[in-house]
């Protein structure tokens, strides 16, 4: 089995990005899976065109996309892609799209094809907060998840495909009082068991995750 998993440069200002960090750090074979990691631009359109030629040269079983979400307290593979991108900051090459569909031909919406509830357990029973994750936002992530669904809807029916939302890195909230954070080794091995999971399960679990608001 092989997986890919991308990360995003950093963006908004910040000198680091907690994905690239812990991607670039994993091992190259999780539970006999084959592991390869690719940094994308945090730039709309682009970071979907480099993803699509590393599915075209490495055809993998799965991609995991991952990035940071500033706030969150745990790592959150999330439930759903919408068809929007809606910037409330410009990308890292100026852009920021308002109420633009990202597949004009696309559905509204595509759901996570990972076990993403079976990456929280597994998360959680590495001893890491998490959750499931309702909305990626409108952002690049979201952006980058809908064209890995996308692209497997369109071209590779077998591939599953998501995305993992992780909080930002100790040094990063030095001068954000009262903003959740983690460190590096914890969200790596968060990362190793939400990978794990998704080597376990074809399906997921049938198991509470949903969220009151």
């Amino acid at each position: 089995m092989k997986i890919l998993v991308t990360a995003f440069e950093p963006f908004g200002g910040e000198a680091i990005n907690p994905a690239l960090e812990a991607v670039k750090r994993l091992p190259q074979t999780i539970k006999g899976a084959q592991i390869s990691w690719l940094q994308v631009p945090t730039v709309f359109g682009e970071s979907a065109e480099i993803l699509a030629q590393a599915i075209s040269d490495q055809r993998p079983d799965a991609v995991l996309c991952v990035g940071q979400a500033g706030g969150r307290m745990g790592l959150s593979p999330e439930r759903v892609a919408i068809n929007l991108d809606d910037a409330r900051i410009p990308d890292n090459k100026g852009q920021q799209p308002l109420d633009q569909p990202i597949q004009p031909d696309g559905p509204a919406a595509y759901f996570s094809t990972l076990p993403i509830k079976a990456m929280v357990q597994a998360i959680k029973k590495a001893g890491i907060p998490a959750s499931v994750s309702n909305s990626a936002g409108t952002f690049v992530c979201n952006h980058l998840m809908y064209q890995a669904l996308y692209l497997a809807d369109q071209a590779y029916p077998e591939m599953r495909a998501g995305f993992l939302h992780i909080p930002y890195l100790l040094e990063q909230v030095l001068e954000k009082s009262q903003t959740p954070a983690m460190g590096l080794e914890d969200i790596i091995r968060g990362l190793e068991a939400a990978i794990g999971a998704i080597v376990t399960y074809s399906k997921d679990l049938q198991i509470a995750g949903g969220a009151l608001h």
